[in-house]
């Protein structure tokens, strides 16, 4: 099956920045929308941002002016870099993506806690 592995979280204070990866397998990203997802604690996932295989992006409201979705197509890793990080930007997140069949999947996410 399909392999999607999420590093890079970690703790940072209010303000800084943070670079996360996620390594799909095969050649997923040249073929499917991918997404990040936040699960804020005590919350379920949430949208965060979005990345077509032709590259058009889109953020949600609270992170649009903060946080960048790319990916490199050669060595297969979809990237979510985040700037001027807040505490309620805190919690696990994951990389996603749907397929034809309208299955989803999901890796087994990274976690991020901003806090001073």
């Amino acid at each position: 099956q399909v392999q999607l592995v999420e590093s890079g979280g970690g703790p940072v204070q209010p303000g800084g920045s943070l670079r996360l990866s996620c390594a799909a397998s095969g050649s997923i990203l040249n073929l499917y929308t991918m997404n990040w997802y936040l699960q804020p604690p005590g919350k379920q996932r949430e949208l965060v941002a979005t990345i077509t295989a032709s590259g058009l992006t889109n953020y949600s409201d609270s992170v649009k002016d903060r946080f960048t979705i790319s990916k490199d197509f050669v060595e297969n890793i979809l990237y979510l870099q985040m700037g001027s990080l807040k505490p309620e930007d805190s919690g696990f997140y994951y990389c996603n993506y749907r397929d034809r069949r309208l299955r989803n999947y999901w890796g087994q996410g990274t976690q991020v806690t901003v806090s001073s």
